[in-house]
């Protein structure tokens, strides 16, 4: 049995190289490869030595031989053609470990050139990495350290032999990692802009190359889809962001529904934005309670207050640990899915007696809130919608508003208590559906008008469900995730007791709802951003 090996990344090869050894299989490698495992004391055979041709072109050129690739594609159960393989003298190759040059980590380097790219472009790695797993049935391909221990286990187990299904698996696991490297490859390359390179070698880059390759890995088959007749599956990117939904650890509850997912991200994705704790309700996708407090129970009840009939049977995320008290709140309603960094063995106490509820842990370990990259960040870099035949793809919108980007457009100023109010209200308005209307008071929402086509229509559900919650609108702060084209809807916010605003600004009569805000004596600022959520 023959082994060659040939890595550019040599975590645990020589153990591995030395444990195929010590089973009787043959060994034979290239340039670094082979030296590293000459120098661990093990009999290696070069592939120059096979072939009988020098390695060439600054190793662009050493396994691109019919040596090498008779050996890996030759069918055992074909006579003639293991009698093509003794006519050229050819051994077969029974067992191939390679990983591709780093190209993925070449270019994600600041200060990347286009030299350096290119040359980080394997091409015989792949070429023999896809004619292994073509011949899947006799040749076993080995393309990340993470699979030497079982295959080792295997080995030793089988006395030598791996079974179909661990080839074909291998084989599987080869083509998805050729797929991912020749996408990321084309990602870089479709991006470059020729023209705009720079003097230093650096070229320009589009953030939408000029085809894009989405790379997502199967998580799990879901029941069904958004309605039972659907189906779904649920799949994550191929290098998920920190703290992202996909990382989530379920500890208890039923199998998640593609509902769940959907809405689970909406509430998650904005109790991340609080740096203090946080809780959010989220009904259908839009946030129907959210509030900040000094601690996880307290901020539960405030955000509950909201709209106690909207978050009966709702997904509830927070940012912060779940302990025992917040626990017995939640276990008193019926939810869905509860999402949080973790939970204290005495909330899990308190949900173990209702094993339906599904937990999600959710490590915030390795985000990075002032990170240099949305996913350092732990934030998506991009968006994509589906329509017919085609994708929808914009940067996403993750936008942080500070107090000193307000423009404040009334004669009345608002004043601190009132700028907090409207920065909270603006950070919930972010994820609730177009068009939205937040009323917000002491870093909690009081009412919530979502997903309306009209704006005044928002506002008006928005005060009825605070009159159904039994909460006072007198005061509050009101965030509208897009201007208000006429003066209409800046009057059913002030009339239901609103005291400020905040919206983008940019209509054309911009000026009459300043004068309107003027004229019924409330403060007005201007973000010059909208949060359109479609």
């Amino acid at each position: 049995m023959n082994a060659l090996i040939s890595v550019s990344d040599k975590t645990g090869i020589a153990e591995f190289a030395a444990a195929l050894s010590a089973l009787g299989i043959k060994l034979l490698s290239t340039g670094g490869t082979a030296k590293l495992l000459e120098d661990a004391g093990l009999p290696v055979t070069e592939v120059a030595e096979v072939t009988q041709f020098p390695e060439m072109l600054d190793g662009r050129v050493k396994t691109l031989h019919p040596k090498v690739h008779g050996g890996l594609l030759a069918r055992r159960d074909v006579p003639a053609h293991m009698a093509a393989l003794q006519q050229h003298g050819i051994d077969t190759i029974d067992l191939l470990v390679v990983n591709l040059y780093p190209f993925e980590a070449t270019v994600a380097k600041a200060g990347c050139t286009l030299a350096d790219a290119i040359e980080n472009i394997d091409i015989g790695g792949p070429a023999m990495v896809r004619s292994a797993a073509k011949n899947w049935k006799d040749v076993a391909v080995l393309t990340d350290a993470s699979q030497y221990e079982a295959v080792l286990a295997e080995l030793k187990a089988s006395g030598g032999r791996l079974s179909d299904k661990t080839r074909f698996g291998l084989a599987v696991a080869a083509f998805n990692r050729i797929s991912n490297y020749d996408a990321a490859i084309s990602d870089y390359l479709s991006a470059i802009d020729f023209e705009a390179a720079g003097a230093d070698g650096v070229p320009a880059r589009s953030e939408f190359p000029a085809q894009s390759n989405g790379r997502f890995i199967k998580l799990q088959d879901l029941r069904y889809g958004e309605n039972p007749h659907q189906q779904a599956a649920f799949y994550r990117d191929l290098y998920p962001a920190p703290g992202s939904l996909v990382t989530a650890v379920q500890l208890q509850g039923k199998e998640l529904s593609y509902n769940n997912i959907a809405d689970g991200d909406a509430a998650w994705e904005c109790v991340k934005q609080f740096s203090e704790p946080a809780c959010v309700i989220v009904k259908h996708a839009n946030p129907c309670g959210v509030a900040v407090a000094p601690n996880a129970l307290a901020a539960y009840q405030k955000a509950f207050q909201t709209d106690p009939t909207s978050a009966f049977g709702g997904i509830i995320a927070f940012n912060v640990p779940v302990d025992g008290a917040a626990a017995e709140a939640v276990a008193k309603q019926f939810v869905e899915v509860l999402m949080a960094p973790a939970f204290t063995p005495e909330a899990r106490a308190v949900f173990a007696a209702k094993a339906n509820v599904r937990l999600l842990q959710i490590s915030l370990d390795g985000v990075q809130r002032d990170g240099a990259t949305p996913w350092a960040r732990g934030q998506n870099a991009m968006d994509v919608k589906r329509v017919g035949s085609g994708l929808l793809i914009q940067t996403a919108d993750f936008h942080a508003l500070t107090a000193d980007a307000l423009q404040v457009v009334t004669q009345l100023k608002p004043t601190p208590q009132q700028i907090e109010d409207l920065l909270f209200a603006w950070k919930v308005a972010q994820f609730v559906k177009s068009n939205a209307i937040v009323f917000c008071k002491d870093g909690m929402t009081m009412g919530v008008g979502a997903g309306q086509m009209s704006r005044l229509d928002s506002a008006r559900i928005a005060s009825i469900k605070a009159q159904h919650a039994g909460l006072s609108l007198q005061g509050t702060a009101v965030a509208s995730d897009a201007f208000f084209p006429f003066r209409d809807g800046l009057d059913v916010v002030i009339d239901q007791g609103a005291s400020c605003v905040i919206q983008p600004g940019g209509s054309m009569r911009d000026q009459e709802v300043i004068d309107a805000a003027n004229e019924r004596g409330v403060a007005m600022v201007f973000t010059g951003v909208r949060h359109f959520r479609h």
